[in-house]
């Protein structure tokens, strides 16, 4: 009887170790590991993963560059959205797994496996935006989850993996990092409660820039297209840019309080230096181009798709709708805006647009009216209060008359 074929999406952290040999050896499946590199890869990382995947028996490793395609399909929506978790989160990893999930079940139809498995505990977000693509994208394909499953300790894992003769780094690391190209997470012990600030040694870039410097960022249709004087084919390559530069002041570090999709509350430190600059000079932006209520709706709709996708809902039809309303509202975001960096912060200094809404042919605010007289606002004024008076009117006289 032929092996049953297996895409195990596979980081070659202790997990998806564990889940590669289990799988293999234990549960005799024929597996197929798949890593998708969100940004947060070097070619040499990836190298070594791939010689790992092999090395515990991999039938094949397959790489796929994810970077493009994942600003291209969730992450230009989150900055058209000016899209913050709270107030605070710029969905780093949320966003970074969906895309992740994707392609997994992408991978899985186009090798036509019989099972699909990942490494996730039972006790995150991440178990349910994977089984949920999963689920709609290949339904009928089993979804395996040894770590899950077995309710498995780290501890239980690193002894499998020593009596099976795997050599690699189990220590643990203080704090666990997941790099992306829309952030970085970091957690330890101090994210484990409510109290606590991550130490300066924790944070994957360390600060070594203390002179501010201004950068001019240039944004077409709502997309980074140029910084300073220069220009890049795909806004992907603009953030990359621009991270080295922010990232080296410090800026963008925060803790995220949130709850999780299965409904308990967590803390996890994040650092997102380019995404913090992007999403603030974007919506300062906006703030000059767009009108009240299409800056009312926006963040409406924001505030919903970022929840959304946070849970893992990205194949929602009604994303599609809030994108198609996100793409047209760009068609006037054009412009530069000019964003000072400091150590551990940043200011928006201000905007140059050919759509500035902010012109002195209308009006200067507090000062000067050019498009209007006195009487004008006199007569306004009574008629857009006039219900209000109405009402005012109608209650005083009612209360009289009782």
């Amino acid at each position: 009887m032929a092996q049953k074929k297996i895409v195990l999406g596979f980081s070659g952290g202790l997990d998806t170790t564990y889940c590669a040999k289990y799988l293999a050896e234990d549960k005799g499946y024929e597996v197929h590991s798949v890593i998708v590199d969100t940004g947060g890869f070097t070619d040499k990382e990836l190298k070594q993963v791939e010689e790992h995947a092999y090395s515990l028996g991999v039938k094949t490793h397959t790489a796929i560059d994810a970077v493009k395609s994942y600003y291209d399909r969730i992450l230009r929506y989150l900055v058209y959205g000016n899209i913050l978790k709270n107030n605070t989160y710029p969905l780093s990893v949320s966003a970074e797994r969906l895309s992740q999930a994707v392609f997994i079940a992408e991978h899985v139809k186009k090798i036509g496996a019989d099972a699909v498995a990942h490494g996730s505990t039972g006790a995150g977000n991440d178990q349910v935006r994977f089984d949920m693509i999963f689920n709609i994208m290949i339904p009928g394909i089993d979804i395996i989850t040894p770590i899950r499953d077995l309710r498995l300790s780290r501890e239980a894992e690193i002894a499998y993996l020593k009596e099976k003769g795997i050599a690699m780094n189990f220590e643990k690391a203080a704090y666990s990092i997941n790099k992306g190209l829309w952030g970085t997470s970091v957690g330890g012990k101090e994210t484990l409660n409510s109290k606590g600030m991550l130490p300066e040694e924790a944070w994957p870039t360390q600060v070594s820039r203390q002179d501010a410097e201004e950068v001019k960022l240039h944004f077409q249709k709502g997309e980074l297209t140029g910084i300073n004087d220069r220009t890049f084919d795909h806004p992907t390559e603009a953030i990359r840019y621009l991270q080295t530069i922010a990232g080296s002041f410090g800026i963008g570090r925060d803790i995220h309080v949130g709850d999780t999709i299965i409904g308990i509350k967590g803390r996890v430190g994040f650092e997102a230096a380019a995404p913090m600059v992007i999403l603030k000079a974007h919506h300062a932006l906006e703030k000059h181009v767009l009108t009240k209520w299409q800056l009312s709706w926006k963040d409406q709709l924001a505030q919903f798709y970022g929840n959304w996708l946070h849970e893992g809902q990205i194949l929602d039809p009604v994303m599609r709708d809030i994108e198609a309303f996100f793409t047209n509202s760009q068609q006037n975001v054009t412009g530069e805006v000019f964003v000072q960096l400091f150590p551990y912060r940043f200011m928006i200094a201000g905007i140059e647009s050919k759509y500035d809404l902010m012109s002195s042919r209308f009006g200067k605010y507090g000062e000067m009216n050019n498009g209007w007289s006195g009487e004008d606002v006199r007569g306004f004024s009574k008629i857009f209060g006039n219900q209000t008076a109405i009402f005012q009117q109608v209650k005083e006289d009612a209360d009289g008359k009782a």
